[in-house]
């Protein structure tokens, strides 16, 4: 594990975990990660990864999928199992649809394909960790559960529970519309706000549609669910309050 921290900053904006076994690649990244107020961890296999979250939780894993003791895939996986919250990058070689779909739907935020261009793995880097510090600034901060509606959010585990108790399912995309929606009820956003990775597209693609689109069929599955989250003509999309915590 190598442990850097931006000299030029006596405020750190987050800790962030480079998991990458191959030395040039993770010394890339950190070099370009030290550019920011960031405290930069770095391990090189799954094991090390494990425990170096387990003594301290980053703000954000970087997490290559090829390592030498276990797939990236499967660490993502148990980590959110696990009710780990906060943001994970997917960098690797392996460039086939069904390893991002499998890796999003499994619970990272994004995903980078190597060779990729060190700015932009910046750039994600800060969108997501201004996302994600945004989502959890108006909760409680040990709340596992956000109410709204007829719903139940189960934040550790990224699924709605219903009034019988009934689980659903949310994908990765699902799941990070409604944390933005429960971060600030009563407030219109706008395509770009909920798609900040592809806002110069987004207002043209209306891929942004489509998601709310799918998020409202399970909303709707309670009685009154399908007003969760309502469009706001030429706005954008709202949910009406009030959100609790427990």
């Amino acid at each position: 594990m190598t442990r850097r921290m931006n000299q030029q900053s006596d405020v750190q904006e987050g800790r962030i975990l480079v998991v990458e076994d191959d030395p040039d690649i993770r010394e890339l990244i950190i070099a370009q990660l030290q550019r920011e107020p960031y405290c930069v961890d770095s391990a090189c296999s799954v094991e090390q990864a494990r425990r170096e979250m387990a003594d301290t939780p980053a703000d954000l894993l970087i997490l290559d999928l090829n390592l030498p003791d276990g797939d990236g895939i499967d660490l993502c996986r148990q980590l959110r199992s696990d009710g780990y919250e906060g943001a994970i990058i997917m960098v690797t070689a392996r460039d086939t649809a069904i390893d991002r779909v499998l890796g999003l739907e499994l619970g990272a935020d994004d995903y980078l394909t190597k060779p990729f261009e060190p700015r932009e793995l910046l750039a994600r880097v800060r969108n997501l960790l201004r996302r994600f510090r945004s989502a959890t600034a108006g909760r409680p901060r040990n709340a596992r559960v956000a109410r709204f509606g007829p719903w139940r959010l189960d934040i550790h585990h990224r699924r709605l529970i219903g009034s019988d108790d009934r689980l659903v399912m949310l994908s990765t995309a699902e799941y990070r519309l409604l944390a933005r929606f429960i971060e600030a009820p009563d407030r219109v956003f706008s395509r770009e706000e909920l798609l900040p990775e592809r806002s110069a597209t987004v207002a043209f693609d209306r891929s942004i549609d489509l998601q709310i689109s799918r998020l409202r069929q399970k909303l709707g599955q309670e009685p009154g669910g399908a007003d969760t989250v309502l469009t706001v003509r030429n706005e954008g999309y709202v949910m009406p309050g009030p959100i609790t915590f427990e």
